[in-house]
C-alpha cells in the first residue's frame, strides 16, 4: 500500500473504531432515539451535497433502499445505542469484530456460491467461540438481551451487504449511504422530538452526538471511499480487524473499563477467526469485486466523482 494508503487506513481504524466510546457517552444523558437521529440527521446533511448528483441512480430502488437502510442504519444503531446503556463500549466494539464471520454464514445461507475450506470452517468456529467466551458471563450476569442487541447488530451489518450487492450494483456508493441516512433520520425525528430533553445535555454529550455525525459518520464514510480507491477493497477492510483494538483501547483509556483477561481471549479469537474466515489475496488496488458472495462493487482507483462510487458494506459502522 502506498503512504496515503496506510494514512488512510490508520485514520478509518480509528474513526470507526471511536463510535462505541461516543455512543456509550451519549446515552448516559440523552435517549437511544435522540442518539440516532443527531448522528444521521447531521452524517445526511454534511454527505447530500455530495451525493446530489448522483441521487437520481435511488429511482426504481426503493425496496432495496429501505431493506438496506433497515438492516444497515435504522435497526444496528438504536439496538446498538439501547444495548451500550448496559454494556461496556469495550465489550461492544468487539462482539462486533464478529461481523466478517456472519457474514460469511450469511452469503453462504442466502444463495451464495463461494467455497469454504477448512481454515475459513476453522476460523468461522474459532471466531464464533470467541463470540461465546465474551458473551457467557453477561448471559450468567442477566445481560442476555443487551448481547442478544449486539448480536443482531451483527447480523443486520452481515445482511446488507449482501442485499447492496444483489439489488443495488447499480446504485453509487455515496448517493446510497446519504438517501439511507436521510431516510433514517425522518424515522426517528418523532421518537427524538417525543424524548427530547428538558434541559441543555452535558457537554460530553454534546460532543459526543457532534463527532459521532461529523466524524465517525460524515467524513467516515468519505474516508472509507476514498481508502477504496487507494489500496482496493480487500485491502480496505482489513481495518474491520484493527477497529475493535480501538475500541477496546478507547474504552480502557477514556472510560476505565477493565481489559480483563476474557476480553484479551475473545479478542484473539475473534480477530484470528475473522482472518481466517474471510482470509485471501487481496484484489489490486481499484478493482471491483462484486460478486453475489461479497459486498456490492466498489469504485475504480481513477474514479474522479466520489458520487459514482458504487454501494457495499459501510464496514463496521459507521458503526
Amino acid at each position: 500500500m502506498s503512504p496515503l494508503g496506510w494514512f488512510l487506513f490508520a485514520l478509518m481504524s480509528v474513526i470507526w473504531g471511536v463510535p462505541y466510546l461516543m455512543i456509550k457517552v451519549a446515552v448516559d444523558s440523552v435517549s437511544v432515539p435522540m442518539v440516532v437521529f443527531a448522528r444521521t440527521a447531521i452524517g445526511a446533511l454534511l454527505l447530500l451535497p455530495f451525493a446530489l448528483s448522483g441521487l437520481r441512480h435511488l429511482r426504481g430502488h426503493a425496496w432495496p433502499l429501505l431493506a438496506f437502510a433497515a438492516c444497515e442504519i435504522i435497526g444496528p444503531w438504536a439496538l446498538l445505542s439501547d444495548a451500550e446503556r448496559r454494556l461496556s463500549s469495550s465489550m461492544t466494539g468487539l462482539l462486533l469484530a464478529a461481523v466478517p464471520v456472519i457474514a460469511v454464514l450469511v452469503a453462504r445461507a442466502t444463495g451464495g456460491r463461494e467455497r469454504l475450506g477448512a481454515r475459513r470452517w476453522a476460523g468461522m468456529g474459532i471466531g464464533l467461540g470467541g463470540v461465546a467466551v465474551l458473551a457467557a458471563p453477561g448471559l450468567r450476569g442477566g445481560g442476555a438481551w443487551s448481547l442478544t442487541e449486539v448480536l443482531l447488530t451483527a447480523v443486520g451489518y452481515a445482511v446488507a451487504p449482501v442485499i447492496a450487492a444483489r439489488h443495488l450494483r447499480d446504485v453509487p456508493t455515496l448517493p446510497l449511504t446519504a438517501g439511507c441516512l436521510t431516510l433514517a433520520a425522518a424515522v426517528y425525528a418523532l421518537p427524538a422530538a417525543a424524548t427530547w430533553p428538558d434541559e441543555i445535555p452535558p457537554a460530553g454529550a454534546l460532543a459526543s452526538l457532534a463527532g459521532l455525525g461529523v466524524v465517525c459518520t460524515a467524513l467516515g464514510f468519505l474516508v472509507f471511499f476514498e481508502l477504496i480507491r487507494e489500496a482496493g477493497t480487500s485491502r480496505a477492510m482489513v481495518f474491520a480487524y484493527v477497529s475493535p483494538a480501538v475500541a477496546v483501547a478507547a474504552g480502557v483509556l477514556f472510560l476505565d473499563e477493565p481489559l480483563t483477561g476474557t476480553i484479551v481471549a475473545a479478542f484473539t479469537l475473534i480477530l484470528g477467526g475473522s482472518f481466517l474466515a474471510t482470509g485471501g489475496s487481496p484484489e489490486p488496488p481499484g478493482k471491483i469485486v462484486g460478486t453475489a458472495d461479497e459486498p456490492a462493487g466498489r469504485p475504480r482507483r481513477d474514479h474522479s466523482d466520489p458520487a459514482e462510487e458504487r454501494p457495499g458494506s459501510a464496514g463496521q459502522g459507521g458503526r
